[in-house]
């Protein structure tokens, strides 16, 4: 074996997103492309200091070839130790949780999360750090510098690592361990939650659908929810992870999961269901005939929290993405803890929970989590509801109505315009951030204006700044109409509309989302004239 210095040349575009740099699978298959991105982690990382290191991704295609390049790459740089997952897989809370428990220097995820995958599909790395979380702005843009004037990249010339069975081998001065993905993370579970009552709730007959959608959750759902906890056997369903996700979009929401939904609402639906992405991380929650948006969700969570264990002290603060909804807001009011409102992205939420300012984090795009790990985590928030049904020996309809007769409903809807073209989607946002100034006291077919501006945040740990992270029109009533350009997707621009209405009435909490929120969807089209701009009629998709 030799280390090798490969001449190479800048690929422009390399900047990391929202979630790590996300391309098309054949851009990432370009010679050097992927190996240019590692080159700058490594150089960004510094000589010798990334001692041990974690690396797996989601099964997705290219994942294999991937990782056996990281691995040389990460040889030639002097690392000591990496813990990789069997198959190459591991699911992006497992990741954060390994580097955590194992005192890792940080982690490389594979992964473009709930984006599709295959040959045609999309493909994604990220950055941990030691904190097990993605890696904060500063980091990820001084990689994206390194991208800039790459010459050279240092690879090892090893043979290709047996990553399908668990044990010990070597490249180089390197220690490669393949471990199980699962292990570490189902303990850390059955720390957090009362394992003994679900196991019991399972026995009573309880029935549960769990789809994980061809994608990594499936192996963690079957472990924990079939081998530890004993559900039926076939209570996860589409439970083996696909390179291109059994042809499926692996994004959980009603629209991509529609066999669940369809489950739910048949006269013979289980008693719960739920459904997880492409890389585990996301989650959605349904009832017999009630899908719970995921600001619900996290307001559910957080005002029930001392039914487990491993949150029974109560909780020391929410924080939630800017888009979602305040129904949180409302929760921790009540329990006179503070709710942190951040940009898009999970990485805001690494130093609220550091300082144990934030015990619940959640974004509307069904990322819900705790302090546990630095990521969202799709099966923790599962067993949440689990624990909690356990406890309440509810329904899920039941819970969500007595939650919002308590707290009132928060009407919410994200609309998402996708691949639209890029310039045209720039030329909105800033036309809106120009009459954003005049926007403020108006009133818009009878809503009051009362604030309109460009969302920005100041990390009250830190103390950096991000601006431009979203449009925000805010109404006195509470209403809400956010516009924000997703900074996930691979092709052209992805707007996204968020719509939110307040209504304290009970009387009032059973109308159709998207019929409660017409007026507000009619301000956003004539303050924004989004569907002019973007030259379609109607959303791609409505969640």
């Amino acid at each position: 074996m030799t280390i090798q210095t490969v001449a190479t040349t800048p690929f422009a575009g390399q900047r990391p997103g929202t979630s790590g740099l996300r391309k098309k699978v054949l851009e990432f298959q370009q010679p050097g492309y992927l190996e240019n991105f590692v080159e700058s982690i490594f150089l960004t990382l510094g000589a010798g200091k990334c001692r041990h290191l974690v690396v797996g991704g989601d099964g997705r295609y290219f994942n294999r070839e991937a990782i056996q390049t990281i691995l040389r790459m990460a040889a030639a740089h002097g690392v000591e130790r990496v813990l990789v997952g069997r198959g190459g897989i591991m699911s992006t809370p497992a990741v954060s949780c390994v580097i955590r428990k194992h005192a890792c220097y940080g982690g490389i995820v594979l992964s473009a999360s709930h984006n599709p995958g295959g040959i045609d599909g999309d493909f994604g790395i990220k950055y941990n750090t030691e904190n097990g979380g993605p890696a904060p702005e500063k980091i990820t843009d001084a990689i994206y510098e390194h991208t800039k004037t790459l010459s050279a990249y240092h690879i090892s010339d090893a043979a290709p690592v047996d990553l399908d069975h668990i044990g010990t081998t070597r490249i180089e001065n390197m220690t490669i361990e393949v471990i199980d993905p699962v292990a570490d993370y189902a303990d850390l579970m059955g720390r957090l939650f009362d394992f003994d009552a679900i196991r019991a709730l399972f026995a009573s007959g309880f029935r549960m659908r769990f789809d994980a959608m061809h994608a990594v959750s499936g192996p963690y759902a079957k472990a924990v929810l079939e081998g530890i906890l004993g559900a039926p056997a076939g209570t996860v369903v589409n439970g083996e992870p696909q390179e291109d996700f059994g042809g499926g979009h692996p994004d959980p929401n009603p629209v991509n999961a529609a066999e669940l939904i369809a489950a739910m609402a048949a006269p013979n639906a289980p008693d719960f269901g739920a459904a997880s992405d492409g890389d585990g991380d996301r989650n959605m929650i349904v009832g017999r005939g009630i899908a719970v948006t995921p600001s619900d969700s996290l307001a559910i969570i957080a005002a029930n929290a001392t039914v487990a264990p491993g949150y029974a002290g109560g909780i020391t603060g929410i924080a939630r993405s800017m888009p979602t909804s305040t129904a949180a807001d409302r929760v921790a009011k009540a329990l006179g803890i503070s709710c942190f409102e951040t940009p898009t992205g999970w990485k805001y939420f690494g130093n609220l929970m550091d300082a144990n300012l934030a015990t619940l984090c959640g974004e509307e795009s069904y990322g819900t989590g705790s302090f546990h790990i630095r990521e969202k985590d799709g099966l923790w928030a599962v067993l949440f509801w689990l624990n909690l049904l356990a406890v309440r020996k509810q329904s899920v309809e039941q819970i969500v109505q007595e939650h919002w007769a308590r707290f009132g409903r928060n009407y919410y809807s994200r609309h998402d315009y996708e691949a639209v073209d890029a310039t045209a989607a720039n030329a909105m946002m800033d036309a809106l951030r120009e009459r954003l100034p005049e926007l403020a006291g108006q009133t818009l077919d009878g809503h009051h204006v009362s604030q309109a501006d460009d969302f920005a945040y100041n990390d009250p740990v830190d103390g950096s700044t991000s601006t431009k992270q979203g449009i925000r029109i805010v109404m006195s009533d509470g209403s809400r109409i956010v516009f924000r350009l997703s900074g996930t997707g691979t092709e052209g621009a992805t707007v996204r509309l968020y719509l939110e209405r307040y209504e304290a009435d009970p009387s009032r909490h059973d109308l159709d989302t998207q019929e409660a929120l017409t007026g507000l969807a009619q301000v956003a089209e004539n303050v924004s004239g989004l569907r002019q701009r973007t030259g379609r009629s109607e959303p791609t998709v409505v969640t």
